[in-house]
């Protein structure tokens, strides 16, 4: 009945998506397994994509030749680039999208995929012969075979939804979870644990009173993820363009002492607080109840009001997720304002789901203890649709680069968020479910929104998954940055030419002639206020994009903190290059600590640099393998 796969992808949420689009288009055969062919792609909470860090991963994953970007561009109902107040390592783009057609997007660009087959049944186990896979078994107790198998279970591994004191098996809310997977590989000797997460209840945009909400409007001149022109609806580029076409707004709003006292009533049916919940929620995106318990002094909490589509009238209730009672949460909903008449379409839930530590992967996301076989998602214990999205990719990429018998890709954590983010989960692990954020990266102003082409799609490229028309669109941008910057280090400027502009923002006024370059590194100069002050800076620019000009401005302007995270990236390159033998017996190593030893022989690191970011393993530790090693 089936063929014999290179691929087999459990799972069509956004990394089992972007783990069959990678594997089929790089050339392998595809088999994309789902428990419902109506939900591929499903955005399972929030409608929205992007955000600070998670909007560069958005980019990277375009950038190298993944499909998250586009799909996001095609289904968006609004577009915001967030902290534009802050430096340009922090600008982060965000798209609200429609739900319904980010699926439909989804599906139709895989079904447009060539390798990639379809079929809906759950599976139930693998396939292993000796220390590989071999394929998986279905429930129905189908066997299907192929060369490598990529796991991307979301939330359905064993899922338990609760709602109050009411709880059932579940991988989101009228699905059924997926049993026996996390029992075999358990048997195999996986560790597995348990997470939660939650989702708030959803509600008639009828029955809102948004004269009582801040309005919150997309971009005036709204962008895009992709790299590719005109994939925006928004974007005069894009066929179907229309100018009547208008961003949908989202409104904010505050929960009050009122609500925060009709949720205590729920707490001691609440499954977080009576101890039905054993597995642990996202820290960073606590539910309504946990922020009332844990921020006490607090008078309201933010609720994002946001459209879940261009022809629905359903609205997500961000802010509020919760499992408590669903009585509690409509008669606290109505006490918010602009909730007053609210009629609620299906309350909020948590759910428990089965993840495994990441620790037992290497970095290119294959398990150290089957061959072939790779996890990508949230069984890898992080959350969120673009931290599953580049794990997907990533282990797609490298499940097809195994059957081929190649190396795997692994992006350093000065190349990409999708490095820092893969690298964290292999070396430090994690008990909580993970979420990217600016901070996590080191290199920072490297790895900014705008550069994410620059930096990936040539690798892209080499691999075989960017296309050419990607990889020419690389090329051109490339040049005329240089291009543009080679114009402001060479070019001058005569005082009277631009010190009226210099004294309107306060900056000291020009003595001599002086470059360009020099002019835009001052904290107070923006480009768009030198093209209008200088002629001829304008009439030179004109030729070149607002995407080339801001990337090549961002360059120019902080080009001396660009050139000190080079210079460290080197510096740590040096620890890279050491490699680690991995049959190596730490143990036998005394001068190493305790928990360096431990820490070492389960992660078994490939070089040092990798070891040294280990947690638990000193700077000590490093220079007692050092020794041992003649350095």
């Amino acid at each position: 009945m089936f063929p014999e796969y290179d691929v087999i992808v459990v799972g069509a949420g956004h990394a089992g998506c972007e783990a069959a689009a990678a594997a089929a288009n790089l050339g392998s055969r595809v088999l994309l397994i789902t428990m419902n062919m109506q939900v591929i792609g499903q955005m399972s909470c929030n409608p929205a994509m992007g955000g600070i860090a998670k909007g560069q991963i958005v980019r990277e994953i375009d950038a190298l030749g993944g499909y998250s970007g586009i799909v996001s561009d095609r289904s968006m109902v609004q577009f915001r680039m967030l902290n534009r107040s802050k430096g340009p390592a922090m600008w982060s783009p965000r798209t609200q999208n429609d739900r319904m057609l980010f699926a439909s997007v989804w599906r139709n660009m895989l079904e447009n995929t060539k390798n990639v087959d379809f079929w809906q049944e759950m599976v139930s186990g693998l396939l292993i012969r000796g220390d590989k896979v071999c394929g998986v078994r279905t429930s129905l107790g189908i066997e299907i075979y192929a060369k490598s198998v990529v796991l991307t279970n979301g939330t359905f591994l064993n899922g338990i939804i609760h709602i109050g004191e009411k709880q059932f098996g579940g991988g989101r809310a009228g699905e059924s979870a997926a049993k026996g997977i996390t029992e075999q590989l358990v048997s195999l000797g996986f560790e597995s644990g348990r997470m939660k997460t939650g989702t708030p209840p959803r509600v008639d945009g009828r029955s809102l009173d948004y004269s009582k909400m801040e309005e919150q409007p997309g971009d005036e001149s709204p962008g895009q993820f992709s790299f590719l022109k005109g994939t925006s609806p928004f974007s005069t580029d894009n066929p179907e363009y229309s100018p009547d076409r208008r961003q949908l707004s989202c409104y904010i709003t505050y929960t009050n002492k009122v609500v925060h006292d009709i949720l205590r009533t729920g707490f001691d049916k609440s499954p977080m607080f009576t101890g039905r919940i054993k597995g642990v929620g996202p820290r960073y995106c606590p539910s309504i109840e946990d922020k009332i318990d844990r921020f006490a002094e607090r008078d309201r909490h933010q609720i994002f009001v946001e459209p879940e589509g261009w022809n629905t009238i359903e609205i997500y209730v961000n802010g509020f997720s919760t499992s408590l009672p669903e009585d509690v949460q409509y008669k606290a909903l109505r006490e918010i304002p602009g909730f007053e008449n609210v009629r609620m379409f299906r309350p909020g839930y948590a759910i428990e789901y089965d993840y495994f530590p990441p620790t037992q992967l290497e970095l290119s996301l294959q398990t150290k203890l089957i061959k072939g076989l790779f996890f990508a998602g949230q069984i890898n214990g992080t959350t969120g649709y673009e931290e599953a999205a580049c794990q997907g990719l990533i282990a797609g990429i490298n499940a097809h680069r195994f059957v081929q018998d190649e190396e795997p890709l692994i992006l350093k954590r000065s190349d990409a968020y999708i490095g820092v983010l893969i690298d964290d989960l292999i070396n430090k692990g994690t008990e909580e479910p993970y979420r990217m954020f600016t901070s996590r990266a080191e290199y920072r102003i490297l790895l900014r929104q705008d550069n994410a082409d620059l930096r990936l799609t040539e690798i892209g490229y080499r691999i075989g998954l960017a296309t050419g028309s990607r990889y020419e669109e690389y090329l051109c941008k490339k040049t005329s940055v240089e291009d543009i910057k080679n114009f402001f280090r060479t070019t001058s400027v005569e005082p009277d030419q631009i010190n009226g502009y210099l004294n309107t923002i306060g900056t000291a006024p020009l003595n001599q002639k002086t470059k360009l370059d020099k002019i835009i590194s001052r904290p107070q100069v923006t480009l768009s206020e030198l093209r209008t002050a200088v002629g001829f800076v304008d009439e030179y620019l004109k030729k070149y994009t607002e995407e080339y000009t801001t990337c090549a401005e961002i360059e120019l302007k902080y080009e001396s903190y660009i050139l000190k995270e080079k210079d460290l990236v080197e510096k740590m390159q040096k620890l890279e290059n050491i490699r680690l033998d991995p049959t190596f017996d730490y143990h036998s190593l005394k001068s190493l600590s305790t928990e360096a030893r431990i820490k070492l022989s389960k992660i078994k690191p490939a070089s040092l640099g990798q070891a040294s970011r280990i947690s638990g393993v000193s700077p000590a530790d490093i220079s007692v393998l050092l020794v041992h090693m003649g350095r």
